[in-house]
């Protein structure tokens, strides 16, 4: 993440990028599983195990930074290519790691395997295993390599099985073979290659059961015609390892939006010669609008009945009770910020009814690019925040969450850019509102009582944010909770 960036992932789905522990870790587990493309099992982990405890915390896509490994386990291990003479190998391998006060996570590791590694390919070596099948081998990061990117492609253009690998493509894609693939280096919590300015693969490290909605959501969004989003044209998945448990899903193929922008670069770009952005924000409102309504017509949907609304509000105030505890600037404001919480608990006799969805769960300016050509708002990356366990970012939502989360970025691009006053993230704002309400039903500003909601909740968490990892930008959530604050008051909320 850059120092200007608002504390969200980097979106880098579909066009070039924007915005140690003292002991050896152990390979409990190591099995390989299925039977084609499988290496030597016995020993692979323990000889790559002292290498991945120096290398996988320095990745970027690491989740468990700071915290010491104590062992790995491995799940499967895939031979997509056996190393042959001086040409390389491509190992597949789904590892968990295991850390002190963490939860078990899975990565998923794509390892290129050469005798001698050209000098180009010097800076993704994990390291020489000292014994084990792999011993005196170089192994490096496999998707830096161009030969093993291609591979990768060809897996997908040809779909099929390995071992427990699931390689599946739309019946009516068809995929070239002479796409050259080049990494983007952009991400923090994934990795995507492009091939030919045609198609981009997003390959997820952090990986679990279940479909993830980035695959799940886009392709039900094309299923019912919204051309808001890049149909996903392949994808891969691990076979579950046990009966009744679901697939992974291990990597995307997605159309590329080459010479697109995303709305944070937009934006920036507005604000520096101080041009208008409110038609911009209006088109993207619009296009949030379509994609929320065809996810609610092509997924199941539900009302926030008394208990789903109080249960949604004391989430919301334990987030913000703990970021008190946490940030004392933020004690002055508790009960105004509670209060906007206890007002969608307690709608009362005159409340409206609200309805939960599947929504992008993650939306800010980042993920949103405009085509040159045309004009055109698409929103990317459906994944959700991949800290939140994928079953919670699977949940039906208020559709509330994704608008407040660009009303937030509008917030953060105005003072990124330097904006005087509150003018132009005020115009953005009610302008994205408009075109939103131009096309869906609920406007949200008729009944904003989820709205604010919400938004104090992002904005909470952009405080807790700020403080630990960026103090200096403290004072742009710290102006939205003020404003919040007062609203509430103004409207005749609980005082502080």
């Amino acid at each position: 993440m850059s120092d200007a960036a608002p504390p969200h992932r980097e979106a880098t789905t579909t066009r070039p990028g924007p915005h140690p522990g003292s002991s050896t870790p152990s390979a409990e587990g190591a099995r390989a599983s299925g039977d084609a493309g499988r290496p030597d099992a016995r020993g692979l982990l323990d000889s790559l195990g002292p290498l991945l405890l120096d290398w996988l915390p320095r990745q970027r896509w690491f989740a468990g930074k700071g915290r010491p490994i104590t062992g790995f386990a491995l799940v499967s291990a895939t031979e997509l290519l056996p190393p042959s003479g001086g040409a390389p190998g491509l190992l597949h391998l789904l590892v968990h790691a295991r850390q002190e006060g963490m939860s078990e996570d899975c990565y998923q590791l794509l390892l290129g395997v050469r005798d001698v590694l050209p000098p180009h390919l010097a800076p993704a070596l994990v390291g020489r295993p000292a014994d084990g099948p792999l011993r005196g081998r170089a192994v490096y990061e496999g998707l830096t390599d161009p030969r093993l990117a291609t591979l990768l492609l060809e897996r997908l253009r040809v779909p099929g099985r390995l071992g427990p690998l699931r390689f599946t493509r739309e019946p009516d894609v068809v995929i070239s073979p002479d796409l050259a693939p080049r990494l983007l280096d952009a991400e923090q919590s994934n990795s995507s290659a492009v091939y030919g300015e045609t198609y981009i693969l997003k390959l997820f490290r952090r990986v679990g059961p279940g479909v993830n909605p980035d695959l799940e959501l886009p392709r039900a969004l094309a299923n019912a015609g919204c051309a808001r989003v890049p149909a996903p044209a392949a994808w891969f998945e691990a076979e579950p390892r046990h009966a009744g448990a679901e697939p992974m899903t291990l990597g995307v193929l997605q159309p590329f939006l080459p010479g697109s922008a995303d709305g944070w670069q937009l934006a920036l770009g507005a604000l520096a010669v101080r041009a208008d952005f409110t038609a911009s924000a209006r088109a993207l409102g619009h296009a949030t609008a379509e994609v929320h309504l065809a996810l609610a017509e092509a997924l199941p949907t539900t009302v926030l009945d008394r208990h789903l609304l109080e249960t949604l509000a004391a989430a919301m105030t334990r987030r913000l009770e703990a970021a008190a505890e946490a940030v004392p600037a933020l004690r002055p404001y508790r009960a105004a910020l509670r209060a906007a919480y206890d007002d969608i608990a307690a709608p009362g006799g005159a409340g409206r009814t609200w309805r939960a969805q599947r929504i992008h769960g993650d939306l800010h300016l980042g993920q949103a690019l405009r085509t040159p050509a045309d004009g055109r708002w698409s929103l990317i990356d459906f994944e959700g925040e991949p800290a939140i366990p994928l079953a919670e970012r699977r949940r039906l939502q208020p559709a509330a969450r994704d608008i407040a989360g660009m009303l937030r970025s509008f917030d953060y691009a105005a003072a990124v850019g330097r904006a005087p006053g509150t003018g132009w993230a005020d115009a953005a704002r009610a302008a994205f509102c408009e075109g939103y309400a131009a096309v869906h039903p609920d406007d949200p500003r008729e009944d904003p009582r989820l709205l604010r909601a919400h938004e104090t909740d992002k904005a909470v968490y952009e405080v807790l944010y700020e403080a630990r990892h960026r103090p200096d930008w403290l004072a742009v959530p710290m102006s939205a909770i003020r404003r919040l604050a007062d609203g509430h008051r103004a409207a005749g909320g609980t005082p502080v």
